[in-house]
């Protein structure tokens, strides 16, 4: 699975982190992650420019997964077909102030490539991890960034007596912010999940730029990592 990030730290470290502590759906099935633009520059994480860069890979990984004898896969009514292990290409990106969203989607759905969409950013998935958070943010990333790390906790993930910390220390994710306790078996994903799918419920917009607040990054957590939970 291949994967585009508009962040250069927090996405990366959350999929690193999941990744290596989290559940497989199914026994034997594991993914291999390659974040395919860790050193680019501003310009090329945009949206569209990122899809687009996708795309061009995706076709890439399907000749060569074709020249290796497997078959695309799909799953038709319940029954899969072709080989689950079939490459993917996800992008990954927030509303942020970017204008060209609506655009990047309709790209995406053309060409092939999936995505996990955040409003106003990622970190209002990371908050789902606390808090059943459901107000507007008024596409205010900074305002997401702060309920996080006023959120009850999240600053001791830090270190021992660590009582605040700063926006760009919040971009470093830690193990305590987003995993269950032992005994509780993925309890807080599942938590996030459902109250990540509730606000996206109450998106009425056809326009994505409109739908505050919004995150499927689970999808892209089950369907991408195929992952139960973490």
């Amino acid at each position: 699975m291949y994967v585009y990030t508009e962040g250069e730290v927090t996405e990366p470290e959350y999929i690193d982190l999941i990744v290596k502590k989290g559940a497989p759906d199914k026994p034997g099935r594991t993914v291999q992650h390659h974040i395919e633009n860790p050193n680019a520059e501003g310009k090329l994480r945009k949206p569209y420019r990122m899809v687009q860069d996708a795309a061009r890979t995706l076709r890439k990984v399907e000749r060569e997964a074709k020249a290796a004898g497997l078959k695309p896969y799909r799953v038709t009514g319940g029954v899969e077909e072709g080989d689950w292990n079939w490459p993917q290409v996800w992008v990954l990106f927030d509303r942020d102030d970017h204008q060209n969203i609506p655009e990047a989607l309709r790209l995406a759905e053309k060409e092939g490539i999936r995505i996990a969409y955040s409003h106003p950013c990622f970190e209002l998935w990371r908050l789902l991890h606390y808090t059943n958070y459901t107000s507007t943010f008024g596409g205010v990333c900074g305002d997401a960034n702060g309920r996080l790390r006023s959120s009850r906790g999240f600053a001791e993930t830090y270190g021992r007596g660590v009582r605040t910390v700063t926006e760009q220390q919040s971009k470093h994710v830690r193990e305590e912010q987003v995993l269950s306790p032992r005994d509780k078996d993925g309890s807080r994903y599942r938590e996030a999940k459902k109250y990540a799918q509730t606000i996206n419920k109450r998106c009425e917009s056809s326009n994505p730029n409109d739908w505050d607040p919004y995150t499927d990054v689970w999808s892209f957590v089950e369907e991408g990592l195929l992952l139960r939970h973490y």
